[in-house]
């Protein structure tokens, strides 16, 4: 599955969505449901692809600002948030991870003083959920993936995540990330 086809399933499932007002997990999902299991695959490994794609400090700072903190496994949520935006958005944030100051959903959550915008675990499991709904079983999934896994993925241990900083550190906080910075933590002293 090349990227373009993996996005359009990503936007025809999030067109769906809002159009149904299920949740845009549950129809991926079922968009999947009615893919061959080895192009389930396909796209596991191009949804793997563009979640490493975000694998980087920088991102991940935008996450802490907007969680009130970010562990590993949240980060993990935070980038499948991020992907279930759409290829627009997750261009932009790769691009300049502070543009997210400008999503309505971003600027709404935190303006009700909630930090869940963008953690959106069940984003991750659209996949494996795709693969049980076929064939029953909940382990297939992990079985077929192992197998077909690409020889060519790299762990996160090698993956270059840019320049480290100090989450915590306001002014650093401001200074990289200046519109979330403002918008999660006010006005920079």
């Amino acid at each position: 599955m090349d990227i373009d086809r993996f996005w359009q399933i990503i936007e025809t499932a999030r067109s769906s969505a809002a159009t149904s007002g299920k949740p845009l997990d549950e129809v991926l999902v079922g968009l999947l449901a009615d893919r061959p299991l080895q192009e389930i695959l396909e796209y596991a490994a191009r949804f793997d692809e563009v979640h490493d794609g975000l694998y980087r400090w920088d991102v991940w700072a935008a996450a802490y600002l907007m969680g009130g903190g970010c562990s590993d496994d949240s980060f993990i949520d935070f980038r499948a948030g991020v992907i279930a935006l759409g290829r627009a958005w997750y261009e932009r944030t790769a691009a300049e991870p502070d543009s997210l100051a400008e999503h309505p959903v971003v600027v709404e959550t935190i303006s009700a003083h909630r930090n869940e915008a963008l953690f959106y675990e069940d984003m991750n499991y659209a996949a494996n959920n795709a693969f049980k709904r076929l064939t029953g079983d909940s382990n297939a999934f992990y079985q077929a993936w192992a197998e077909y896994k690409p020889a060519d993925e790299h762990a996160y241990g090698e993956a270059d995540m840019g320049e480290d900083f100090d989450f915590d550190d306001a002014e650093e906080m401001h200074r990289r990330l200046p519109h979330l910075a403002r918008l999660c933590l006010g006005p920079n002293a």
